[in-house]
C-alpha cells in the first residue's frame, strides 16, 4: 500500500508504476497490516524526528480507517472518555509486574 501521490512521484522520476485499486474489504485489511508495520518502525525509531514521522504515518492510517469505516470523531471521543473514566489513562506511567492472589482464610 502506498500513499496517493506515490505513483505521480514515481512518474516524475521517469518510471512507470503499476498500481491497482483495492476493494474496501481488502483495503481495510491492508490498512491494519500497515498500522502494524508502522508501529514496528516506531519501536525502532531512535530520535524525536523519527518518532514524530512514525506517529504521523500511524495517525494517517488511523484516520483512513476511521473514514473508511464511517466512524465519527465524536464516537471515538465518547468511547475514549468512557474508557478513561472506567479504566483510567496512561498519565501515571504505571507498569504491571504481576498480580498475586491473597490466600483465603
Amino acid at each position: 500500500m502506498v500513499r496517493d501521490r506515490i505513483p505521480e512521484i514515481i512518474r516524475e522520476a521517469g518510471e512507470e508504476p503499476r498500481v491497482r485499486t483495492l476493494s474496501q474489504e481488502t483495503f481495510l485489511g491492508i490498512v491494519k497490516i500497515k498500522i502494524n508495520e508502522e508501529a514496528r518502525e516506531l519501536l525502532q525509531a531512535e530520535d524525536r524526528e523519527q518518532i514524530i514521522n512514525e506517529i504521523v504515518d500511524i495517525q494517517e492510517l488511523i484516520d483512513t480507517l476511521i473514514r473508511e469505516m464511517g466512524i465519527s470523531k465524536f464516537e471515538l471521543w465518547e468511547l475514549q472518555k468512557r474508557k478513561n473514566k472506567e479504566r483510567g489513562g496512561f498519565k501515571k506511567r504505571l507498569f504491571l509486574i504481576k498480580t498475586e492472589t491473597e490466600p483465603r482464610p
